[in-house]
Protein backbone atom coordinates (compact mmCIF):
# COMPACT_ATOMS: atom_id res chain seq x y z
CA UNK A 1 0.00 0.00 0.00
CA UNK A 2 1.16 3.60 -0.38
CA UNK A 3 0.25 6.91 1.25
CA UNK A 4 -1.46 9.10 -0.56
CA UNK A 5 0.34 12.00 -1.93
CA UNK A 6 -0.15 15.16 0.40
CA UNK A 7 -0.95 17.48 -2.31
CA UNK A 8 -1.77 21.19 -1.46
CA UNK A 9 -4.96 22.01 -3.46
CA UNK A 10 -3.54 25.68 -3.36
CA UNK A 11 -1.15 25.82 -6.19
CA UNK A 12 -0.61 29.56 -6.31
CA UNK A 13 -1.34 31.92 -3.43
CA UNK A 14 -0.60 35.82 -3.98
CA UNK A 15 -1.43 37.97 -0.92
CA UNK A 16 -5.09 36.95 -0.65
CA UNK A 17 -5.79 35.43 -4.06
CA UNK A 18 -5.11 31.50 -4.25
CA UNK A 19 -5.61 29.37 -7.35
CA UNK A 20 -6.13 25.89 -6.54
CA UNK A 21 -5.49 23.09 -8.32
CA UNK A 22 -8.77 22.26 -9.18
CA UNK A 23 -9.58 25.00 -11.06
CA UNK A 24 -6.63 24.56 -12.85
CA UNK A 25 -7.91 21.22 -13.83
CA UNK A 26 -10.98 22.57 -15.05
CA UNK A 27 -8.87 25.06 -17.34
CA UNK A 28 -6.43 22.50 -19.08
CA UNK A 29 -9.85 20.83 -19.77
CA UNK A 30 -11.89 23.58 -21.39
CA UNK A 31 -8.34 24.16 -23.29
CA UNK A 32 -7.84 20.40 -24.42
CA UNK A 33 -11.23 20.25 -25.75
CA UNK A 34 -11.36 24.04 -27.25
CA UNK A 35 -7.96 22.56 -29.20
CA UNK A 36 -9.30 19.22 -30.46
CA UNK A 37 -12.93 20.70 -31.81
CA UNK A 38 -10.47 23.55 -33.68
CA UNK A 39 -8.31 20.44 -34.91
CA UNK A 40 -11.62 18.86 -35.89
CA UNK A 41 -12.75 21.95 -38.19
CA UNK A 42 -9.50 22.22 -39.59
CA UNK A 43 -8.86 18.38 -40.54
CA UNK A 44 -12.79 17.87 -41.65
CA UNK A 45 -13.61 21.17 -43.30
CA UNK A 46 -16.65 21.36 -40.78
CA UNK A 47 -18.82 24.98 -41.28
CA UNK A 48 -18.54 26.05 -37.63
CA UNK A 49 -16.33 29.36 -37.50
CA UNK A 50 -13.87 30.75 -34.74
CA UNK A 51 -16.27 32.94 -33.16
CA UNK A 52 -18.77 29.71 -33.34
CA UNK A 53 -16.28 27.45 -31.11
CA UNK A 54 -15.82 30.28 -28.97
CA UNK A 55 -19.25 30.60 -28.08
CA UNK A 56 -19.89 27.06 -28.02
CA UNK A 57 -17.36 27.13 -25.09
CA UNK A 58 -18.87 30.46 -23.64
CA UNK A 59 -22.08 28.40 -23.13
CA UNK A 60 -21.02 25.29 -22.11
CA UNK A 61 -18.78 26.41 -19.20
CA UNK A 62 -21.29 28.08 -18.38
CA UNK A 63 -23.35 25.34 -18.06
CA UNK A 64 -21.07 23.03 -16.30
CA UNK A 65 -20.39 25.61 -13.52
CA UNK A 66 -23.91 25.96 -12.98
CA UNK A 67 -24.99 22.46 -13.51
CA UNK A 68 -22.41 20.48 -12.11
CA UNK A 69 -22.33 22.48 -8.69
CA UNK A 70 -26.40 22.80 -8.88
CA UNK A 71 -26.36 18.98 -9.43
CA UNK A 72 -23.78 17.76 -7.11
CA UNK A 73 -26.02 19.86 -4.38
CA UNK A 74 -29.30 18.17 -5.14
CA UNK A 75 -28.34 14.71 -5.93
CA UNK A 76 -25.29 14.37 -3.19
CA UNK A 77 -25.10 17.33 -0.84
CA UNK A 78 -28.26 18.18 0.12
CA UNK A 79 -26.97 18.04 3.62
CA UNK A 80 -23.96 20.13 2.91
CA UNK A 81 -26.57 22.64 1.57
CA UNK A 82 -28.88 22.73 4.84
CA UNK A 83 -25.75 23.14 7.38
CA UNK A 84 -24.34 26.24 4.91
CA UNK A 85 -26.22 27.42 1.73
CA UNK A 86 -23.64 29.28 0.42
CA UNK A 87 -21.62 26.40 0.34
CA UNK A 88 -23.09 26.04 -3.16
CA UNK A 89 -21.19 28.58 -4.65
CA UNK A 90 -17.70 27.49 -3.67
CA UNK A 91 -17.12 25.65 -6.44
CA UNK A 92 -13.37 25.74 -5.97
CA UNK A 93 -13.66 23.64 -3.40
CA UNK A 94 -14.81 20.72 -5.18
CA UNK A 95 -17.54 18.74 -5.31
CA UNK A 96 -19.65 18.83 -9.06
CA UNK A 97 -22.04 16.47 -10.39
CA UNK A 98 -21.45 14.88 -13.91
CA UNK A 99 -24.87 14.15 -14.40
CA UNK A 100 -25.49 17.53 -13.42
CA UNK A 101 -23.06 19.56 -16.07
CA UNK A 102 -24.18 17.74 -18.74
CA UNK A 103 -27.50 18.58 -18.44
CA UNK A 104 -26.27 22.24 -17.86
CA UNK A 105 -24.25 21.87 -21.08
CA UNK A 106 -27.13 20.54 -23.22
CA UNK A 107 -29.33 23.86 -21.75
CA UNK A 108 -26.04 26.21 -22.65
CA UNK A 109 -25.60 24.22 -26.30
CA UNK A 110 -29.00 24.18 -26.85
CA UNK A 111 -29.18 28.23 -26.56
CA UNK A 112 -26.44 28.47 -28.60
CA UNK A 113 -27.57 25.90 -31.26
CA UNK A 114 -30.79 27.53 -31.13
CA UNK A 115 -29.76 30.99 -31.59
CA UNK A 116 -27.38 29.78 -34.44
CA UNK A 117 -30.48 27.93 -36.52
CA UNK A 118 -28.64 24.74 -36.25
CA UNK A 119 -30.17 21.58 -35.14
CA UNK A 120 -29.32 20.13 -31.43
CA UNK A 121 -27.72 17.18 -32.41
CA UNK A 122 -25.92 18.65 -34.64
CA UNK A 123 -24.13 20.91 -32.80
CA UNK A 124 -23.76 17.36 -29.95
CA UNK A 125 -22.06 15.28 -32.34
CA UNK A 126 -19.63 18.19 -33.02
CA UNK A 127 -18.49 18.69 -29.85
CA UNK A 128 -19.13 15.43 -27.85
CA UNK A 129 -15.86 13.39 -29.37
CA UNK A 130 -14.02 15.81 -27.19
CA UNK A 131 -15.74 16.24 -23.97
CA UNK A 132 -14.09 13.29 -22.44
CA UNK A 133 -11.01 15.19 -22.55
CA UNK A 134 -12.49 17.88 -19.99
CA UNK A 135 -13.79 14.96 -17.92
CA UNK A 136 -10.59 13.41 -17.25
CA UNK A 137 -8.79 16.57 -16.48
CA UNK A 138 -11.52 16.92 -13.57
CA UNK A 139 -11.12 13.33 -12.06
CA UNK A 140 -7.49 14.43 -11.93
CA UNK A 141 -8.93 17.25 -10.14
CA UNK A 142 -10.63 15.11 -7.53
CA UNK A 143 -7.91 13.07 -6.75
CA UNK A 144 -5.67 16.00 -5.77
CA UNK A 145 -8.73 17.11 -3.62
CA UNK A 146 -8.55 13.58 -2.49
CA UNK A 147 -12.00 13.19 -2.80
CA UNK A 148 -13.99 10.15 -4.57
CA UNK A 149 -11.99 7.93 -2.24
CA UNK A 150 -12.25 4.10 -3.46
CA UNK A 151 -13.39 1.08 -1.67
CA UNK A 152 -11.27 -1.04 0.93
CA UNK A 153 -8.96 -2.92 -1.18
CA UNK A 154 -5.14 -4.95 -0.79
CA UNK A 155 -4.56 -4.99 -4.22
CA UNK A 156 -0.38 -3.19 -3.99
CA UNK A 157 -1.38 0.25 -5.89
CA UNK A 158 -4.18 0.93 -2.92
CA UNK A 159 -3.60 4.20 -0.93
CA UNK A 160 -4.00 5.60 2.49
CA UNK A 161 -6.77 8.35 2.10
CA UNK A 162 -5.80 10.82 4.46
CA UNK A 163 -6.50 10.26 8.07
CA UNK A 164 -7.12 6.56 7.64
CA UNK A 165 -5.28 3.62 8.06
CA UNK A 166 -7.14 0.85 5.42
CA UNK A 167 -5.88 0.59 1.92
CA UNK A 168 -8.53 1.72 -0.94
CA UNK A 169 -8.56 1.87 -4.81
CA UNK A 170 -7.23 4.89 -6.06
CA UNK A 171 -10.65 5.59 -7.75
CA UNK A 172 -10.36 8.79 -8.89
CA UNK A 173 -7.46 7.59 -11.37
CA UNK A 174 -9.60 4.88 -12.12
CA UNK A 175 -12.24 7.31 -13.33
CA UNK A 176 -9.46 9.93 -15.06
CA UNK A 177 -8.37 6.99 -17.24
CA UNK A 178 -11.85 5.82 -18.01
CA UNK A 179 -13.25 9.18 -18.32
CA UNK A 180 -10.94 10.40 -20.18
CA UNK A 181 -8.13 9.11 -22.82
CA UNK A 182 -10.16 5.67 -23.44
CA UNK A 183 -13.95 7.52 -23.88
CA UNK A 184 -12.08 9.70 -25.70
CA UNK A 185 -9.82 7.42 -28.16
CA UNK A 186 -13.66 5.29 -28.68
CA UNK A 187 -15.17 8.28 -29.52
CA UNK A 188 -12.49 9.98 -31.85
CA UNK A 189 -12.20 6.64 -33.40
CA UNK A 190 -16.10 6.25 -33.97
CA UNK A 191 -16.44 9.82 -34.81
CA UNK A 192 -13.93 9.56 -37.92
CA UNK A 193 -16.28 8.24 -40.39
CA UNK A 194 -19.25 9.83 -41.36
CA UNK A 195 -22.35 8.96 -39.32
CA UNK A 196 -26.30 9.68 -39.07
CA UNK A 197 -27.01 12.90 -37.08
CA UNK A 198 -27.39 11.59 -33.45
CA UNK A 199 -25.04 8.38 -33.70
CA UNK A 200 -22.37 10.54 -31.86
CA UNK A 201 -23.89 11.98 -29.30
CA UNK A 202 -25.76 8.70 -28.82
CA UNK A 203 -22.32 6.56 -28.85
CA UNK A 204 -21.00 9.26 -26.21
CA UNK A 205 -23.99 8.17 -23.70
CA UNK A 206 -23.75 5.04 -24.48
CA UNK A 207 -19.99 5.01 -23.81
CA UNK A 208 -20.08 7.14 -20.48
CA UNK A 209 -22.49 5.58 -18.93
CA UNK A 210 -20.68 1.96 -19.51
CA UNK A 211 -17.39 3.46 -18.19
CA UNK A 212 -18.67 5.48 -14.98
CA UNK A 213 -21.02 1.73 -13.74
CA UNK A 214 -17.53 -0.16 -14.35
CA UNK A 215 -15.68 2.62 -12.18
CA UNK A 216 -18.19 3.27 -9.33
CA UNK A 217 -17.69 -0.21 -8.97
CA UNK A 218 -14.46 0.68 -7.15
CA UNK A 219 -15.42 3.70 -6.08
CA UNK A 220 -16.55 4.06 -2.23
CA UNK A 221 -20.26 5.72 -2.45
CA UNK A 222 -20.78 9.26 -0.60
CA UNK A 223 -21.38 8.10 3.04
CA UNK A 224 -24.14 10.39 3.51
CA UNK A 225 -26.32 8.12 0.88
CA UNK A 226 -24.39 4.86 0.76
CA UNK A 227 -25.38 2.30 -1.43
CA UNK A 228 -29.28 3.12 -3.12
CA UNK A 229 -30.72 -0.19 -4.66
CA UNK A 230 -29.76 -3.72 -3.05
CA UNK A 231 -26.70 -2.73 -1.23
CA UNK A 232 -24.55 -2.53 -3.96
CA UNK A 233 -26.30 -0.15 -6.56
CA UNK A 234 -24.32 3.62 -6.36
CA UNK A 235 -26.14 7.01 -7.25
CA UNK A 236 -23.43 7.63 -9.77
CA UNK A 237 -24.69 3.74 -11.68
CA UNK A 238 -28.56 4.77 -10.95
CA UNK A 239 -28.21 8.11 -12.95
CA UNK A 240 -25.56 6.09 -15.34
CA UNK A 241 -28.26 3.70 -16.20
CA UNK A 242 -30.60 6.16 -18.20
CA UNK A 243 -27.78 7.30 -20.58
CA UNK A 244 -26.90 3.56 -22.15
CA UNK A 245 -30.30 3.07 -22.50
CA UNK A 246 -31.33 6.64 -24.16
CA UNK A 247 -27.91 6.20 -26.17
CA UNK A 248 -29.20 3.29 -27.41
CA UNK A 249 -32.26 4.40 -28.77
CA UNK A 250 -30.52 7.59 -30.41
CA UNK A 251 -28.03 5.33 -32.48
CA UNK A 252 -30.30 3.05 -33.21
CA UNK A 253 -32.96 5.52 -34.63
CA UNK A 254 -30.39 7.82 -36.19
CA UNK A 255 -29.16 4.71 -38.52
CA UNK A 256 -33.29 3.43 -38.94
CA UNK A 257 -33.85 7.35 -40.28
CA UNK A 258 -30.88 7.36 -42.19
CA UNK A 259 -31.27 3.63 -44.05
CA UNK A 260 -35.38 5.18 -44.62
CA UNK A 261 -33.97 8.54 -46.38
CA UNK A 262 -31.70 6.51 -48.52
CA UNK A 263 -34.39 3.87 -49.63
Amino acid sequence: MWHYPAIDPVAISIGPFSIYWYAISYLVGIGLVWWTLKYRIRIYGLKWTDEDLSDIIFYAVLGVLIGGRVGYVFFYGQEMLRLDPLAALRIWEGGMSFHGGLIGVLVGIGAFAWRKGVTFFELTDFIAPSIPLGLGSGRIGNFINAELPGRVTEVPWALVYPGEIVGRHPSSLYQALLEGPVLFAFLWVFAMKPRPTMAVSGMFLVGYGSVRICSEFFREPDGHIGFVVFDWVTTGQLLSLPMIILGVGFVAYSYLRNNQKNQ
